[in-house]
């Protein structure tokens, strides 16, 4: 009796259509375009694109430093360095958690919170072209995005 397991089936991936590839691209150039732009209204206030990234994640509500590395993809090593470096400028700081006086939560400051403000209202690339659409392909824009990323 053989201990070797089954050959593997053979999985043939079919290629992309055109169209696909098409729109493959296009999302390409616009995360391009889009990061772009939000590099340029972050060094605006002299941040880097994480430091502006977390400041705007901590607008919509203070974190903990361990979520924080998991929305920003990153060791929690680099969260602690980046807000180290926002709460020398006084964008950021850091209280108890009250539900777990063990934890910290990272928070933006009323300066922090305008800045954000500021990073939002600085972002051109995407507000311009979407303007241009009307509020039912913004809709049906928005609708598809989100069918993608919950596929």
């Amino acid at each position: 009796m053989s201990t070797q397991p089954p050959p593997r089936p053979i999985v043939r991936h079919r290629s992309a259509d055109p169209l696909t590839m098409e729109v493959v691209e296009l999302i390409g150039d616009v995360v391009a375009r889009f990061y772009a732009d939000y590099e340029d209204a972050a060094a605006s206030h002299a941040l880097t694109g994480p430091q502006a990234r977390l400041l705007s994640l901590l607008a919509l509500e203070p974190l903990p430093m361990r979520k924080l590395a998991q929305r920003l993809k990153c060791e929690p090593s680099n969260v602690t360095g980046i807000v180290d470096r926002l709460e020398s400028r006084g964008l950021v700081e850091r209280r108890p958690d009250s539900a777990d006086r063990r934890v910290k939560l990272a928070a933006a400051t009323e300066e922090g919170l305008r800045v954000a403000r500021d990073l939002r209202e600085g972002l051109h690339f995407a507000r311009e072209p979407l303007a241009g659409l009307s509020t039912a392909e913004r809709s049906s824009l928005r609708d598809l995005l989100r069918r993608m990323l919950d596929a």
